[in-house]
């Protein structure tokens, strides 16, 4: 796959083990409903928002309580699901997490042996590859975890093939590849073409009621750092896939920025 997920400096990083990161999980407590909207606003700047998504958001938050409902339940749950995992920002070296799952055939195919989900993804997986096939579809899973020895070597392999500018735009840098969370999935060929398939459009579609987001949309490479990858999906779960799509225009960056910027705030 073209990795997508680089690295510069990372200012954040997640702990060795499969342990929820405490100084994250401290910013999270946000039981008040009616909020300073001075603090939302300056998360809206730090998070880079463009102007029609931080409006929609204010709106909400002054309308009526779902917003900061939301966002605490989320903030409650696994953090390996919306912890932001980027160019700037990386895992650590020694994370790998400890409910993996070797994928199977099953309503969705695999083109390779040795493919790992986290427990939870995979068994999404399954629903919404259920859920295809009863439409006519099978999904095929080409890529998932990546550990942290397998980036260094796919890494330097691009770089070794174009330089490493043009390594950036598509591949991560060791550690900052969303595939070490063991919830990503990259489905079809793994190139531009899959856009063209009745699976692409059913993922689209569908994709976000399965508790999956798009990780890299089209027209967004400045904003993700990366090249479109219409197959690179991301497990969120289903309560944070529909807060992206409601609030955030369904651009996942976005979301994930906010929410690390409303941590550090917090």
């Amino acid at each position: 796959m073209n990795e997508n997920n680089k690295s510069i400096t990372p200012s954040v990083t997640t702990p060795a083990s499969h342990e929820e990161p405490d100084a994250q999980i401290d910013g999270s407590s946000g039981e008040d409903t009616n909020p300073d909207i001075s603090a939302f606003s300056i998360v809206f700047t730090n998070a880079q928002l463009p102007a029609n998504i931080s409006g929609k958001i204010q709106q909400n938050i002054l309308s009526n309580p779902f917003f900061i409902l939301e966002l605490t339940a989320i903030l409650q749950s696994d953090p390996y699901l919306w912890i932001l995992v980027d160019k700037e920002r990386s895992l650590s070296g020694n994370y790998e997490p400890q409910d993996l799952v070797e994928l199977n055939n099953g309503s969705y195919r695999i083109n390779r042996d040795d493919l790992y989900l986290r427990n939870a993804a995979a068994a999404s997986l399954e629903e919404m590859a259920s859920a295809a096939r009863a439409e006519g579809l099978v999904l095929t899973a080409s890529s998932a975890y990546r550990s942290y020895s397998y980036q260094v070597q796919l890494y330097q392999r691009y770089v070794n093939e174009m330089g490493q500018n043009a390594a950036d735009k598509i591949s991560a840098r060791p550690g900052h590849s969303q595939h070490q969370l063991g919830l990503v999935v990259d489905f079809g060929s793994i190139d531009d073409s899959f856009a063209l398939t009745g699976e692409s459009r059913w993922l689209t579609a569908n994709a976000s009621r399965f508790g999956w987001s798009l990780s890299y949309p089209q027209g967004y490479e400045g904003v993700t750092g990366y090249s479109w990858e219409s197959w690179h999906y991301r497990y969120m779960g289903k309560a944070l896939a529909a807060f992206i799509d409601n609030y955030f225009n369904g651009i996942q960056q976005y979301a994930l920025r906010f929410i690390h910027e409303w941590i550090k705030l917090n």
